[in-house]
């Protein structure tokens, strides 16, 4: 590779696989950290600014972002996996051919989700059954965010095909500039400018743009491959469909999950404003928590996609291994410090005098804590699968997932409250992981013998 002139992009086919992983994964985490902290910042200006309520208009948006959102992250992983494997056969020209389908059906996803997402949001805010004192203030960031979720799904796209060169770094310095444009935005929309919730959403769909403006600089000037002619627009309909086939179910994926998260924040919603606010505290938290092990997942599809595309099988079960080893560490590390540090944390959102909030949220941090095992197992294997261009098995586990928090929220939230809803993420973990497990090993077999 010729480092000098094509910016930081890195050849996973070949060193000792656990280093690879190991330096390719912890600036992928500092860029999903940078990522989570776009939520946590907004839940952080706005409830201490703003007060519980707005915090809770804010934190009952969730499950509709993710549901969103989580479809563009999916999706962009999805496509970037074949510009991976492009970029791991040695085939250049087919990076550039993959990295222009990209865009062109990244750009059509964002303006159907827009569309879909600003028509649908109240009705959506309503079916959930937000509380009336919060409708309001929640339909006005989530209609703006879905507004500008072009600028969320570029954002995604650029950053995981440069990921998808082996080059990690500059998308976590893009991002934590993108984060550092949105701290100091926000105080000035929400307080200065007195546009207050708003104001939130107006301030972050800015500072994405901003950031798009850096990836797409940083690309031009440095790296070539992903350099798209005007002849790498004409592609053929089996390499559209290429892909599509891991693009979409990944995305659909993440929905499926999302779906779930709906359904437990309608069950959440009916316990109060209280409860609400506790729960989105909490998930801001364990959201940037469990970046560890979704950060070694990651790795794990652009380390597979390219051993994929290199035939070096052998490679892709050896870094699997080594990777459990680490993200089981890191799991162990995250999931001791919210133990004992969550309740100072949520303090931080709410101030010392909601101590209910408080307690609440521990609550959530301490059950999910104790299953970030079962997360790290989780993640490895879903994007090690995806990494090989399997579709199947991992969306299965997202039904399965799916199954889980929609049992918790009928069954757990009636019966233990507040308690089961916190219960509803370490199910969905334990119960997603199974079909991905057996999945793993009978792949391992059967390419070990390739």
């Amino acid at each position: 590779m010729q480092d000098n002139s094509n910016g930081a992009v890195k050849d996973l086919t070949v060193g000792e696989p656990a280093r690879l992983i190991f330096y390719f994964t912890l600036p992928l985490l500092a860029g999903n950290v940078f990522q989570q902290l776009f939520g946590f910042v907004d839940t952080l200006i706005v409830g201490r600014f703003l007060g519980v309520e707005a915090l809770a208009a804010v934190g009952c948006t969730g499950p509709l972002m993710f549901l969103m959102l989580g479809f563009a992250f999916g999706m962009t992983s999805g496509f970037s996996i074949c510009t991976g494997q492009k970029f791991g056969a040695k085939d250049f020209d087919g990076v550039k051919r993959s990295a222009a389908i990209c865009i062109v059906l990244a750009l059509a996803a964002s303006i159907v989700l827009a569309i879909v997402g600003v028509m649908f949001c109240r009705d959506l805010l309503t079916a959930m059954d937000t509380p009336p004192e919060i409708l309001d203030g929640a339909y006005s960031f989530i209609s703006i965010i879905y507004g500008g979720i072009v600028m969320f799904i570029l954002h995604q796209m650029l950053t995981n095909l440069i990921r998808a060169l082996g080059d990690s770094k500059m998308p976590t310095v893009i991002q934590a500039t993108t984060l550092c444009i949105n701290i100091l935005l926000e105080p000035v929309a929400i307080i200065w400018l007195g546009l207050g919730i708003p104001g939130s959403a107006a301030a972050t769909i800015v500072a994405l743009t901003l950031g798009n403006i850096l990836c797409v600089v940083y690309i031009k000037k440095r790296v070539p491959y992903l350099h798209v002619r005007r002849e790498d627009f004409s592609f053929n309909k089996d390499f559209l469909l290429e892909h599509l086939r891991i693009g979409l179910p990944m995305g659909f994926q993440s929905s499926i999950i999302a779906i779930g998260a709906v359904v437990l924040q309608i069950a959440l919603n009916g316990l109060g404003s209280v409860a609400v606010a506790a729960f989105a505290a909490a998930h801001r938290v364990d959201g940037i928590a469990v970046m560890p092990m979704m950060s070694f997942g990651v790795a794990m599809a652009a380390y597979t996609a390219q051993n994929f595309g290199a035939k070096q099988f052998g490679r892709i079960v050896d870094g699997v291994k080594k990777c459990i080893f680490m993200s089981c560490s890191f799991s162990i590390l995250v999931a001791l410090f919210n133990i004992y540090l969550g309740a100072e944390i949520i303090e931080l959102f709410v101030g010392a005098q909601a101590t209910q909030v408080i307690e609440y949220g521990r609550l959530m941090l301490v059950i999910t804590g104790l299953s970030y095992w079962a997360l790290a197992l989780m993640f490895i294997f879903r994007f090690t699968l995806q990494g090989l261009g399997q579709s199947f098995v991992p969306t299965l586990a997202g039904i399965v997932e799916l199954v889980m928090r929609i049992a918790a929220a009928i069954f757990l939230v009636d019966w233990l409250g507040y308690l089961g809803a916190c219960l509803a993420q370490p199910m969905a973990w334990i119960g997603g992981l199974m079909p991905l497990a057996v999945a793993f090993i009978l792949t391992a077999r059967k390419i070990g013998k390739t």
